[in-house]
């Protein structure tokens, strides 16, 4: 399971005998793995600046959580198609997250636990803070090159009444710069190929004699092209309408053309040099669009590429990470680590308020093996450490301040102090 329970009940000799019995049932019952959490010995201060703490990294704690969360839902995002190797790229600290929490050692470089708690708790804030703030601004660009991108390959897809028609022609297809003639596109019925034939010239005065030619087809029809004067167009669309023919308004722009498919190409090769690794690119020199729905087949030239056809192939893997994911790997890394160390000073202020001074408590990280044990655990829990209550219930007593979380009323209360850990973060 992919839970802990991060727990902690007094150092003294009757609550480590406890911790004892409490090995020994989870042990023989095959209930969790425990393991102790180290945590060092911090400046204490006063009662009312532990108590201030205490609030303030409950919730430091629940933003650390959803930035944690926030940063790996972009990596899935950023890897797309290798959505399998989304594990391998949320580390901490180089391993796997579970080894992280179950080796934990508090960093005393970037920590120092001799600085008074508050100074702790500022520099882990002010870190998640600038991770949040560098999060939401590279996710920002992604987002919007993502966008314009998936907007021009909407182009691309549909049939060949709604899609574009930049990577189906040819300047062969027409005639161009002429001061009479214009060639238009004609969408007809695949079951009416044999009438368009036969009917086309006769549509309308002034249409070239056999100047049609079939240049893609899709599913429901074929895309044909007609040259005629360029003084019966409106009379040829009226004909063409009466014989469920229907032009297709397009003329050929080939700086136009040129432009679209060089910005596919220049947003595709930025998302992958900028975003991913192991994504798809556009082959050297390619003019086409990526992959489409539907499938449009162009014809009468074997040179002309194919709407539909993906003209990107896959890069072999592990070539290069770009930054986007690089940097969502090392700060996912520096956020994981730095919610960790909240979870020990948490441990640390709740132990102290509710266990008194001098410090003497001792923290236990148990990993439920199972879903369905975590009811018996928490009964044995409940059981073995039941002696705290009274305790608990005399702490609150003599305190002159209210102690947040030790309200005995509280059906979540324990006589422990408990801190919940879930690493399910793609749930």
């Amino acid at each position: 399971m992919s839970e802990f329970w991060l727990i902690s009940a007094p150092g003294d000799k009757e609550n480590l005998q406890a911790l004892e019995r409490l090995n020994t049932v989870t042990s023989k019952s095959n209930l969790s793995y425990n393991t102790k959490f180290a945590i060092p010995d911090f400046k204490v201060g006063t009662l009312d600046s532990l108590v201030g703490l205490s609030d303030e990294l409950g919730k430091l704690d629940a933003f650390a959580e959803s930035l944690i969360k926030r940063m790996a839902q972009s990596v899935v995002e950023v890897l797309e198609d290798s959505k399998g190797k989304v594990q391998e790229n949320l580390l901490a600290n180089g391993v796997d997250l579970t080894s992280f929490v179950t080796h934990f050692e508090w960093d005393m470089a970037k920590y120092p636990a001799k600085q008074p708690l508050a100074g702790v708790v500022d520099t882990l804030a002010k870190q998640l803070a600038q991770i949040e703030t560098d999060l939401k601004s590279r996710t920002a660009a992604y987002n919007t090159l993502k966008t314009t991108l998936e907007n021009l390959e909407k182009k691309s897809m549909g049939n060949l009444f709604t899609r574009t028609l930049s990577d189906i022609v040819c300047k062969e297809d027409f005639v161009l710069d002429s001061e009479y003639l214009i060639t238009l596109l004609v969408i007809v019925p695949k079951p009416s190929y044999s009438q368009w034939q036969k009917t086309y010239e006769s549509l309308s005065d002034m249409v070239v004699p056999r100047s049609t030619k079939l240049i893609a087809e899709d599913g429901e029809g074929g895309l044909f092209t007609v040259t005629l004067f360029r003084k019966v167009i409106d009379d040829f669309k009226v004909k063409a309408k009466e014989n469920k023919f229907t032009v297709r308004e397009f003329y050929y722009d080939e700086t136009a053309i040129r432009r679209e498919r060089d910005e596919m190409s220049r947003l595709l090769s930025d998302k992958k040099q900028q975003y991913q690794t192991s994504c798809v690119a556009l082959k050297k020199g390619s003019t086409t669009f990526p992959d489409h729905k539907v499938k449009v087949t162009p014809l009468g030239n074997p040179d002309r590429p194919a709407a539909g056809q993906s003209d990107r192939e896959r890069e072999s893997e592990g070539e290069g990470e770009g930054p986007l994911l690089r940097w969502l790997k090392v700060n996912f890394s520096e956020a994981f680590i730095a919610w960790i160390h909240i979870k020990a000073l948490r441990v640390f202020v709740e132990s102290v308020l509710r266990y008194g001074l001098p410090v003497n408590f001792q923290a236990v990280l148990l990993q439920p093996h199972k879903k369905s044990a975590t009811k018996r655990l928490r009964e044995v829990l409940n059981s073995v450490f039941r002696h705290l209550d009274q305790v608990a219930a005399a702490s609150l007593l003599d305190a002159s301040v209210e102690i947040p979380g030790l309200q005995l009323s509280n059906q979540d209360y324990f006589p422990y102090v408990y801190f919940h850990i879930d690493l399910g973060l793609l749930d």
